[in-house]
C-alpha cells in the first residue's frame, strides 16, 4: 500500500511539472498569400494577402499547439471565355475570401528555432466576385496545412505554408456544361501559399 501511495504520488508530482511548463501567448500573424483553383484552364496564381490572430500554447521546447484565427484572401487570376469573346478570353481575377479557423502542431528540431508544423483549417467563405461570371461557390471549405518556419528568441516567427483545400468549391464533383455536348468533371480547389511573419508576446 505504501509502494502505491509513494508510486501515485511521484506521478501526481509528475503531472504538476510537466503542466507547470505549458506557456500559453497570444500573436499576430500576416503576410502574402499566392493562391490558385485548380482545373480551371489558362489559371495562374493570384497574389494577396492574409493577417490574423494566435494563441501558441507551448508544451515543452519540442512541441506547441497554435490555434489560429485568420482573414485570408484567395482565388486566382485566369480568362474568362464568353461568347462575346470566345477564342482568347478576358482576363479576370476571381476573389475568394475566407475567415478561417485553424489549429497546426508545431515541432521544433532539437528544441531550437526550426520548426515544421501540420494541421486542420475550416475556412467560412465572407466574399467573393463570383456572381459576375455566373458561379456561386459555397460558403465553406475544409483545408490541410503543411510548412516550415524558425523563431527567434524574441518571439519573431519566418513561416512558409502551403494550405489545400479539401472541397469543391461548388460543392459537388466538378461542373457540367451543354455547350456543345463538353462536360468538365474535374475538382476545383483551393491551393494556398502563404509566405510571411508571426510574433507572439511574451506573458509573464
Amino acid at each position: 500500500m505504501k509502494k502505491l501511495t509513494v508510486i501515485a504520488f511521484v506521478l501526481f508530482i509528475g503531472i504538476v511539472s510537466s503542466s507547470a511548463q505549458v506557456t500559453v501567448s497570444p500573436g499576430l500573424r500576416g503576410g502574402l498569400t499566392l493562391s490558385s483553383l485548380s482545373n480551371i484552364d489558362d489559371n495562374g496564381m493570384k497574389s494577396d494577402f492574409y493577417v490574423g490572430g494566435l494563441v501558441d500554447i507551448k508544451f515543452n521546447k519540442y512541441f506547441t499547439l497554435q490555434p489560429e484565427l485568420t482573414y485570408s484572401r484567395q482565388g486566382s487570376e485566369g480568362r474568362y471565355y464568353s461568347d462575346q469573346n470566345p477564342d482568347f478570353g478576358t482576363p479576370v481575377k476571381y476573389e475568394l475570401d475566407y475567415l478561417s479557423l485553424g489549429a497546426v502542431a508545431k515541432f521544433n528540431f532539437g528544441g531550437k528555432g526550426f520548426h515544421i508544423l501540420a494541421g486542420p483549417s475550416a475556412d467560412f467563405k465572407t466574399s467573393d466576385n463570383f456572381g459576375r461570371y455566373g458561379f456561386n461557390p459555397i460558403d465553406f471549405d475544409f483545408s490541410i496545412v503543411a510548412g516550415l518556419g524558425y523563431t527567434l528568441p524574441n518571439g519573431l516567427t519566418f513561416e512558409a505554408r502551403f494550405k489545400q483545400g479539401l472541397i469543391d468549391i461548388y460543392g459537388y464533383d466538378g461542373i457540367e456544361y451543354d455547350n456543345d455536348n463538353y462536360y468538365y468533371n474535374d475538382l476545383i480547389l483551393n491551393q494556398v501559399f502563404q509566405i510571411g511573419i508571426s510574433y507572439t508576446f511574451k506573458v509573464k
